[in-house]
């Protein structure tokens, strides 16, 4: 396979570190541009939440307003085991505010000791949070009791800040133990045996939603890993399908200097496939390499399974670049890491390409 633009990868210079030994270590802050029309049924509050995940928040949201969890809104699920400030939306007849302060509401909640919540913003607006609304995370992080050499760490935070990282999907995705892996794959073994066309019910839609994501992961991450086995993940071949940074535009061309260029200065980004029903957009090399690995036997339920349920074909950038980057050393054995990533990326994806043994207590 001919390749044209030149890789340049690297191994994590972080022999191990000690991750989320406590909430503070993770600090994820929800970024949405939004301007509000101070009128309309719709209640926004920025949460924050300690231990807590999102759609636990946002039952309790739904409790103390009196209404639906499916009138709750938020753009994006945040880990549980961290600090986290998020937008939530939550419908309310006649726009008016719940009988009880939120503040009064949690305390009658048998809450664990480690799990915090509270409202810091409300505003009215008329139209409901959706998924995917905010552009971008920021992540404060600490890890400790780093083991390695700092110049080497130092070195290679500087190398990831201009070239960022291969954007696989991160294990949250894939459940505790991976067991959404197995769920997802049971999924589409009985859908494929009916044989009858999917249509879930209305109470199986966001179930299943996790299940068919799950699986366009799995065959995601297995193309990009052999992307990266190869050194292709930041590097243009034959019949590659560009992403747009910062969209979901994506676009066909022939490698030329132009191409090339724009690749290195991060401006377009090779893809791989999001699998789905209907034609691949890759083309000659490209298209070669992604049924090396989509065609094998052992994915064969959930290639088939997407198709049978119509699932929409669609492509994710191979590379993830990182907004900000900055990095402290505390003392000799604790490192924080501050930066942006769009939605829909994850940080441990970041800590995987610079530390060898993440261990989290």
């Amino acid at each position: 396979m001919t390749t044209i633009c030149q890789a340049k990868p690297y191994l994590p210079a972080i022999e191990s570190a000690y991750f989320k030994t406590t909430p503070a270590d993770f600090i994820v802050t929800e970024q949405l541009d939004i301007e509000f029309s101070g009128a309309g049924e719709h209640l926004w509050v920025y949460v924050f939440k300690e231990n807590m995940n999102t759609t636990f928040v946002a039952k309790l949201l739904a409790m103390w307003a009196d209404i639906g969890v499916r009138d709750v809104g938020f753009s994006g699920l945040k880990d549980r085991r961290a600090q986290t400030f998020q937008w939530f939306s939550l419908l309310i007849p006649k726009s008016v505010m719940p009988s009880i302060s939120f503040e009064k509401f949690i305390k009658t909640q048998a809450l664990n000791d480690d799990e915090k919540v509270s409202l810091l913003k409300t505003h009215w607006h008329h139209k409901k949070l959706g998924r995917g609304t905010h552009k971008t995370n920021h992540f404060n992080l600490t890890l400790r009791e780093v083991k390695g050499n700092r110049q080497a760490i130092d070195e290679q935070l500087h190398a990831i800040a201009t070239l960022g990282v291969p954007n696989y999907f991160g294990d949250q995705r894939f459940g505790i133990d991976a067991q959404n892996i197995q769920k997802s794959q049971q999924f589409f073994e009985k859908i494929l045996a009916t044989g009858k066309p999917y249509k879930p019910y209305k109470k199986d839609q966001e179930r299943h939603a996790l299940l068919i994501s799950t699986a366009r992961s799995v065959l995601f991450n297995a193309v990009l890993d052999y992307r990266v086995s190869l050194g292709l993940w930041n590097q243009a071949i034959a019949g590659d399908v560009f992403n747009l940074d910062g969209t979901g535009s994506v676009f066909t061309s022939e490698i030329t200097d132009e191409i090339c260029q724009r690749i290195s200065k991060g401006d377009i980004h090779p893809t791989a496939p999001l699998f789905g029903a209907g034609k691949s957009l890759a083309t000659d090399d490209c298209l070669s390499l992604e049924k090396a690995i989509l065609d094998d036997e052992k994915y064969a339920s959930f290639t088939k399974g997407l198709v049978a349920i119509k699932a929409k074909m669609a492509r994710r950038s191979t590379r993830l670049l990182i907004g900000n980057l900055k990095w402290q050393w505390q003392n000799d054995e604790i490192l924080t890491l501050e930066f942006n990533l769009p939605k829909g990326s994850f940080a441990t994806v970041v800590l995987d390409a610079i530390v060898a043994e993440l261990i989290q207590s």
